[in-house]
C-alpha cells in the first residue's frame, strides 16, 4: 500500500475514532489546533511505519554537531524561531523534522563523560574506545606509539574507499582535530596533529596531518592489492599542521609570523598537489568560489587554526565559506561518482563556543549546522541518500528558571504574567541559559569571537546583570563552578535519520551503532 493510501486510511480511522468518542471528548478539545496537529503527526508517522521502507542507500551523509546536546538543540530551535519573529518554542531545526530518531549513549570505554576522539571513533568504526585516541581500540595505551600496531580499526570512510565510493570530510574545526581525524587516521593521541606535537621518542608513528595526505598510500599498504583513489573532498581549518615552520611557506592570510608548525621541513600542501596534479587546492573564499564544475578532487584549508565562528566569519582576512556552502559543494563534487559517496560533515565550533561559555555562538553555529543539513536534503535524492544527524557528546549547558513563553532564550528570566526580570535569592536577575562550570561571566558586547573569553581568568560567583543586554553576541553566561574551560557532559544525545535505512534509528542505542547503520545502508563490509 502506498504512503498516501495508508495516510488516508489512518486519517479515516482517526476521524471515526474521534466521532465514536464525540460523547467523551468535548468539541473544543477535538477542534483545538494542538489536538489536530498531533493527529496529523501521528497519521504521517503511522503511514511511514506501515509502508515498505528500503534499507539500502547509494549515498550516506553523516552530520556531527560537536557538543550539540539536547539542551543546545532546544535553545537553538527557540533562537531560530525568535529570529523569524515567532515565539520560538513551537519551531523545529531542519533535521528535527526527520521521521526517525534515537537516543545515543556517549560514554567512552574508560570515561563516564567522553571526549570527541573516543566518541567519533565509535561512530565511524563501530567500536567504542578510550578517551583521547583515534581510530584504535581500547587495548591502546594513550601516548604510546608502539601500542597502535594491531589495534587499528577500519572506518566507514576507508571501507567506502575500498568499495569504490567517493569520500569526503568537512569540518569547521582544524581538519586534524579529533572528530574529522577519526575518519581517516590512527593515533595513540588525538593531540599528535603534526610532528611537532609528538614526543621525540615516538618516531615510529605518523602524525595526523601526514596521514590525511597519505590516506590513499596508507590504505593500499594496509590492504595489499587494493586500489583506491584517496579522499575526494576535504575542507576545514588547520593549515599550520600541513606547512613547514618556515615563513616562506606562509599563506596570504597568515596570522602568525610563521604560520606552519611542522619541524620536519615537509610542506604537505605541495605534497598533496604533487600527488593529485588534477586536484584543486583552495585557501580562501575566492578560491572556493572558483572551484570548477567538473572538479573531482578538492582540498581546502581556510585558516591557520580553526575556521571562524559563523558570527565571526565576515571578519576572516581572506574570507571563508560557510558550513552550508561547503556541504553543497561537497555533494556537487562527490555526486559525480556513479557508485555513490560517503561524506562526514562536522560543525566543530559549537563545542568550542560552549567551552568558552558563550551560548550565542554555540546556538548560532547550531542554526548554521541545521542550514547545512537542509542543503544536503535539498541537493540529494531522498530515495537513495541516507542522512544521519547526531552529536558526539553534550555540554553542561542548561535552560532553567521559569521564563514565560517567547521570552528571549538568551535573555534574563521574566516570569509568566510579568514584564520585569525575576530575582534570585540574592536579589539579582539571572539568565535562562547558563553553565554548570566554566569561565563564567564576560560582557564582551559585540565581540563575535567566543575565544576572546580566554584572555582573563574564571569569574566565580554571581554578577549584577541589571541593565546588561545578555542577548549580545559577546555575552558569556555565568557558571556555577569556576574552571579554565567549560566541560563536556555525560548525558545521552540524539540521532536523527532520513532516507533508506533511517527506520533502523530508534530506541536507546550505544554510540557505536551509528557505524552499523551506515554499514547496513551502504553494505560496506559485504564482498
Amino acid at each position: 500500500m502506498k504512503i498516501k493510501q495508508v495516510a488516508a486510511a489512518v486519517g479515516l480511522t482517526l476521524m471515526l475514532s474521534t466521532a465514536s468518542h464525540a460523547n467523551v471528548l468535548p468539541q473544543s478539545q477535538t477542534d483545538n489546533g494542538w489536538y489536530t496537529n498531533a493527529q496529523t503527526t501521528l497519521a504521517t508517522k503511522t503511514a511511514l511505519a506501515q509502508s515498505e521502507q528500503a534499507t539500502k542507500a547509494k549515498n550516506v551523509i553523516l552530520f556531527v554537531g560537536d557538543g550539540m546536546g539536547v539542551s543546545t538543540l532546544t535553545a537553538a530551535r527557540i533562537l531560530q524561531g525568535q529570529r523569524a519573529g515567532n515565539l520560538g518554542e513551537e519551531g523545529y531545526l531542519s533535521f528535527e523534522e526527520f521521521p526517525y530518531s534515537a537516543q545515543v549513549k556517549t560514554y567512552n570505554v574508560d570515561a563516564q563523560t567522553p571526549d570527541s576522539a573516543g566518541t567519533m571513533t565509535a561512530m565511524i568504526s563501530g567500536v567504542k574506545t578510550d578517551v583521547g585516541v583515534i581510530g584504535v581500540d581500547e587495548d591502546i595505551e594513550r601516548g604510546v606509539c608502539s601500542t597502535v600496531s594491531g589495534n587499528e580499526l577500519l572506518t566507514a570512510t576507508e571501507l567506502a574507499e575500498i568499495k569504490g565510493l567517493a569520500t569526503g570530510v568537512i569540518s569547521t574545526a582544524r581538519i586534524t582535530h579529533a572528530t574529522p581525524a577519526a575518519t581517516y587516521a590512527k593515533s595513540a593521541d588525538r593531540n599528535w596533529e603534526d610532528i611537532s606535537d609528538m614526543p621525540e621518542t615516538e618516531t615510529a608513528c605518523e602524525d595526523i596531518a601526514s596521514q590525511l595526505v597519505n590516506f590513499e598510500k596508507n590504505l593500499e599498504a594496509r590492504f595489499v592489492g587494493t586500489d583506491v583513489d584517496g579522499l575526494d573532498f576535504v575542507m576545514g581549518g588547520g593549515r599550520r599542521h600541513f606547512l613547514p615552520k618556515d615563513e616562506a611557506a606562509n599563506s596570504a592570510d597568515a596570522l602568525s609570523a610563521v604560520e606552519g608548525d611542522r619541524t620536519d621541513e615537509r610542506n604537505l600542501v605541495t605534497e598533496w598537489q604533487t600527488q593529485y596534479p588534477q586536484g584543486t587546492y583552495v585557501m580562501d573564499q575566492a578560491g572556493f568560489d572558483a572551484i570548477a564544475d567538473d572538479a573531482t578532487k578538492v582540498f581546502g584549508l581556510f585558516n591557520e587554526s580553526h575556521m571562524q565562528y559563523e558570527a565571526d566569519r565576515a571578519n576572516d582576512i581572506a574570507g571563508e565559506p560557510s558550513l552550508s556552502e561547503m556541504t553543497s559543494k561537497a555533494i556537487d563534487v562527490l555526486g559525480k561518482n556513479e557508485n555513490g559517496f560517503f561524506l562526514t560533515v562536522e560543525s566543530g565550533r559549537i563545542d568550542h563556543a560552549h567551552h568558552a561559555g558563550n551560548a550565542y555562538n554555540a546556538l548560532n553555529d547550531t542554526i548554521e549546522f541545521a542550514k547545512a543539513v537542509q542543503a544536503a536534503v535539498d541537493n540529494t535524492n531522498p530515495e537513495e541518500t541516507l542522512i544521519l544527524v547526531t552529536a558526539d557528546h553534550s555540554h553542561v549547558f542548561t535552560i532553567a528558571g521559569y521564563p514565560k513563553r517567547g521570552n528571549p532564550i538568551l535573555g534574563q528570566v521574566v516570569a509568566v504574567g510579568e514584564t520585569t526580570p525575576s530575582l534570585a535569592a540574592d536579589d539579582m536577575p539571572y539568565t535562562t541559559v547558563g553553565y554548570a562550570n566554566g569561565l563564567g561571566f564576560r560582557n564582551l558586547v559585540d565581540e563575535t569571537d567566543a575565544d576572546a573569553a580566554y584572555t582573563t581568568g574564571p569569574v566565580a560567583g554571581r554578577v549584577e546583570l541589571t541593565g546588561v543586554d545578555t542577548t549580545n553576541v559577546g555575552f558569556h553566561q555565568e557558571a556555577t563552578i569556576p574552571l579554565g574551560s567549560e566541560t563536556h557532559a555525560g548525558e545521552d544525545i540524539s540521532l536523527h535519520a532520513k532516507g533508506p535505512g533511517a527506520q533502523l534509528a530508534q530506541g536507546v542505542i550505544e554510540q557505536n551503532v551509528v557505524f552499523h547503520l551506515i554499514n547496513q545502508a551502504l553494505e560496506l563490509t559485504q564482498q
